[in-house]
């Protein structure tokens, strides 16, 4: 039997369900802005693992962090964690939960502690404002200290370190590449490529100074990365004769890897994880 609503019937059930996915949202650790009520999110268990919250000496007070690392003695292979615009919830501890259950220490630095959480905010804009808050030279003088705490660590090997990360992260991550050459190979998963409101040099711009290899993935519906800002960091690649090893998903959105939001591509997220874990291998990071 059909329903039938009232126009001001929906006017009350809607901030109902907008509550109730807020409230689910806050209560799993996800970000709310970003969170789909419908989402399978995946969850990885710490058997064999340590992870903690760590504490980094930045130049300015300590920021802190998330660790994830097997629990087997000896030094392990390191991926740093370059978080998305929401900064170091739920999804980004598994993600480095399950770099940790591939045999990495996997680090992700709270990048925008010092702005604010962008994780409770449930307006975009406020998220962004907390980003463009967080000047770019602040993110790389703490990425460097970042890099001091992990070296100061027996169980982390540096000479096998990589660097991923999503969104702002992705961006972010191309810029490791281009500044630190700690890193032996970086996957950038939807990263901006030009310039974007917040304040950051765009990594096309820096593409002569890459000092590593560095694996991009993106999605071919993505309406924030166009095709051209592709097309062209290509060009610049070549021009700078670096390896183009760029892969663009046709059917994939923005945000294609995160299992907590609407834009989560089953087949885009398990092909682009097996290539970021081939990526890595055979650059010497496994």
């Amino acid at each position: 039997m059909a329903t039938h609503l009232r126009a001001d019937a929906l006017w009350v059930q809607e901030p109902d369900l907008t509550r109730r996915v807020i409230a689910l949202a806050l209560a799993s650790g996800y970000a709310v802005a970003a969170f789909s009520a419908d989402a399978e999110t995946i969850t990885t268990d710490t058997e064999g693992l340590v992870t903690e919250t760590v504490e980094i000496q930045a130049a300015d007070r300590k920021i802190p962090g998330f660790l994830a690392r097997p629990a087997a003695k000896g030094r392990h292979p390191v991926v740093f964690v370059n978080s998305e615009i929401f900064g170091v919830h739920e999804w980004i501890k598994d993600i480095c939960r399950r770099l940790a259950k591939a045999g990495y220490v996997a680090l992700a630095p709270d990048f925008f502690v010092r702005a604010g959480d962008p994780s409770k905010l449930e307006d975009q804009k406020a998220v962004l404002d907390i980003v463009k808050a967080t000047p770019g030279d602040q993110v790389t003088s703490d990425t460097a200290a970042a890099l001091k705490f992990l070296a100061a660590q027996s169980y982390a090997n540096l000479k096998k370190m990589g660097v991923t990360g999503f969104c702002w992260g992705g961006g972010e991550t191309w810029l490791c590449c281009e500044r630190f050459p700690e890193f032996k190979a970086g996957v950038a998963w939807y990263g901006p490529l030009k310039p974007n409101p917040y304040p950051r040099t765009p990594p096309i711009e820096l593409v002569k100074d890459l000092k590593c290899p560095v694996l991009g993935l993106y999605g071919g519906l993505d309406k924030g990365i166009p095709a051209k800002d592709i097309d062209d960091m290509r060009l610049a690649l070549k021009a700078a004769g670096k390896a183009d090893e760029i892969i663009v998903y046709p059917e994939a959105q923005h945000g294609f890897l995160a299992d907590y939001r609407s834009s989560y591509n089953a087949d885009a997220a398990k092909d682009g994880w097996a290539r970021m874990l081939a990526f890595f291998k055979a650059h010497g990071v496994a």
